[in-house]
């Protein structure tokens, strides 16, 4: 199962103390107590592995290694290791104690999300002309502790959009080979699925029904993968005897979602046109027509009309 909003706590880790020494060997006693190693810092990097959150289902707390004490002979102490967390590209990281946010765009990109603590410093670092032997030396900082919640928005060129069952899992999987689950049952798609088309990135995301909005059905949470799409394929089956409505369901939970989600470039398709007559056909695409003059007929079966949809991605892929 795709986990794709989950909150944790990262601490990152802890500096090492100074050290109090001297070398005995001189009759002044001198200093040698070394610093401490700093703490390792917890970093997010963007991969694109959609599922690389799960490594925190049963994971309620991140920490990395503390800095090493500082010993004598000014031998500081080792920093502590860093810790790079893999997290999907699309993610949404927000700062919950310190309201802070940032967001991994691009796979490779690195965010320092928890600084380690600076380590403490050696008697060394004490010593003065009215004092040639100090016994004084700092302990390490703590680490940086935050709760945060990660939050994926998919990051897509297009979204396929659609009521349960209106045939999207099956487009995505012809144009793409994307191996969508397909069944002739509502919501068969049960998380967001991902197909490469040359240059471009679709998104199926996963039905959308009346009060979505609110939270009904599969509720709010695939909304947000729709909201950094560029643009829409809007699916309606020919199976329904309320397009319009059907469409306007769509629309009306997008612009409650978010105004900027209902004004998003959008084609519309009317799928499964092979299951009903060319009569029935022209009468439906009429009623379509009226909400819409990028209305087309589409069926996986039918390889003009696949041939217009992948004219349009090539169109789209051509304008990045």
């Amino acid at each position: 199962m795709l986990i794709d909003d989950i909150t944790i706590r990262v601490r990152a880790g802890k500096g090492g103390d100074g050290a109090v020494a001297f070398n005995k060997n001189l009759m002044s006693l001198g200093p040698t107590g070394a610093d401490g190693g700093n703490g390792g810092d917890i970093y997010f990097e963007g991969v694109s592995d959609l599922n690389a959150l799960n490594q925190f289902r049963n994971q309620k707390e991140v920490v990395t290694d503390d800095g090493k004490d500082g010993k004598g002979q000014y031998s500081d102490g080792h920093d502590g290791d860093d810790l790079i967390l893999k997290i999907p590209v699309g993610t949404v990281i927000h700062n919950l104690d310190k309201k802070g946010i940032n967001e991994i765009v691009k796979i490779g990109e690195r965010v320092l999300i928890a600084h380690g603590g600076h380590g403490g410093r050696g008697n060394f670092k004490f010593r003065s002309s009215t004092n040639t032997s100090p016994r004084q030396s700092t302990p390490g900082k703590l680490g940086e502790s935050f709760t945060v919640r990660l939050e994926l928005k998919l990051i897509a060129d297009v979204g396929l959009i659609g009521l349960p069952n209106a045939g999207k899992s099956s487009l995505l999987n012809e144009l793409t080979s994307a191996n969508s689950k397909v069944a002739n049952y509502p919501f068969t798609t049960l998380e967001p699925n991902l197909g490469v088309y040359y240059d471009l990135i679709l998104a199926d995301i996963p039905g959308i029904i009346e009060g979505a909005s609110s939270g009904k059905g599969l509720g709010i949470k695939f909304l947000r993968h729709v909201e950094r799409t560029k643009i829409l394929f809007h699916l309606i089956s020919e199976e329904s005897e309320t397009l319009v409505k059907d469409y306007k369901v769509i629309k009306k939970e997008l612009s409650k979602y978010s105004k900027e989600l209902a004004k998003k470039p959008e084609y519309l398709f009317l799928s499964k046109s092979d299951m009903v007559s060319p009569t029935e056909l022209k009468k439906k695409m009429t009623v379509l027509r009226k909400i819409s003059k990028n209305i087309i007929a589409i069926s996986i079966h039918d390889t003009d009309s696949l041939e217009k949809v992948k004219k349009i991605l090539n169109k789209i892929a051509g304008d990045k």
